[in-house]
């Protein structure tokens, strides 16, 4: 796995990738310091990752588009699989490298709190309890990323589901008002969320069988408890839409002018986002070995 880290690490930063992430960040990071603590006159640096999380959209389907299909398509893919680890260590190896290119311009980041305490009194704990929630939703985005770029050998088509993704991800607490609260509306809406999951089965087993069943099973069980208890699903697609948001989940981070929160129960979230997403990864570049 370490072999496997430092070549990606490496590769980064022997081209442009590495510097244009770095840069693009504190780009941002520069320009919203400066309108909400310099312009505004503000000590709330939680503002800044606040605002800034939307860069994400952009510069994570442009980082992780060539992690893995890069690999298929130029064949390169079946070195990997001759290697003496694991496809799990690979893909964590290629993974962490990307970490380490959030990290960098993110550890930067954390200079800036420190250097406005000195036209004012910042509350740092917050500052950096904002620093860290955004890092953490960067590193579920990236594990996102990872597992589009794992379904594809064209970069372009990688990038362009990633950022549909991301931006999809960005905009659904917003979609959610959009969605009926009635039971009936919240049946259909989660009909809808089987049809998908059987599709990623499919895409991910290539037996369409085995998404046909996994779709009839959920479909099944969501019509017998919609007969047994209707009552149970009035709002409740809404409510998994504004609990599922990764950009919502950060904002508690953030706080809003509250002084924000290291919330716990966010950082797992996070955590398990990325472990699931990266499992899957793993899954689908198995899937691919077995079937050659």
């Amino acid at each position: 796995m370490k072999a496997v880290f430092r070549h990606e690490l490496s590769s980064y930063f022997s081209g442009v990738t590495g510097y244009v992430f770095g840069a693009f960040m504190l780009l941002f990071v520069g320009i919203y310091m400066m309108v909400y603590n310099i312009s505004y006159a503000t000590t709330l640096f939680e503002y800044v990752p606040g605002s800034m999380c939307f860069v994400y959209i952009i510069i994570i389907p442009i980082l992780t588009m060539r992690v893995l299909a890069e690999e298929k398509r130029a064949k390169t893919d079946q070195l990997l699989y001759s290697l003496p680890i694991s496809m799990t260590k690979v893909v964590l190896g290629k993974y962490m490298a990307m970490l380490c290119i959030l990290l960098i311009p993110t550890l930067i980041m954390c200079v800036y709190p420190l250097l406005l305490t000195a036209y004012g009194n910042v509350y740092l704990p917050a500052a950096f309890s904002a620093i860290a929630g955004f890092f953490l939703l960067g590193a579920a985005l990236l594990a996102i990323g990872t597992f589009v770029s794992s379904l594809t050998e064209s970069q372009a088509v990688a990038a362009g589901l990633c950022f549909a993704v991301m931006l999809l991800n960005y905009f659904l607490a917003s979609l959610s008002g959009y969605v009926s609260t009635s039971a009936f509306g919240s049946v259909m809406a989660l009909t809808v969320v089987i049809i998908l999951l059987a599709l990623v089965v499919w895409l991910m087993t290539k037996s369409s069988f085995a998404g046909l069943v996994v779709g009839i099973v959920l479909e099944a069980a969501l019509l017998v408890v919609y007969l047994v208890n209707s009552t149970l699903f009035a709002g409740l697609f809404p409510s998994i839409i504004d609990e599922l948001s990764l950009f919502e989940r950060f904002y508690v981070f953030v706080g809003e002018g509250n002084g924000g929160v290291f919330d716990i129960t966010g950082v797992v979230y996070f955590l398990t986002v990325a472990g699931f997403f990266l499992f899957l990864s793993v899954q689908s570049m198995e899937r691919k070995r077995w079937s050659e």
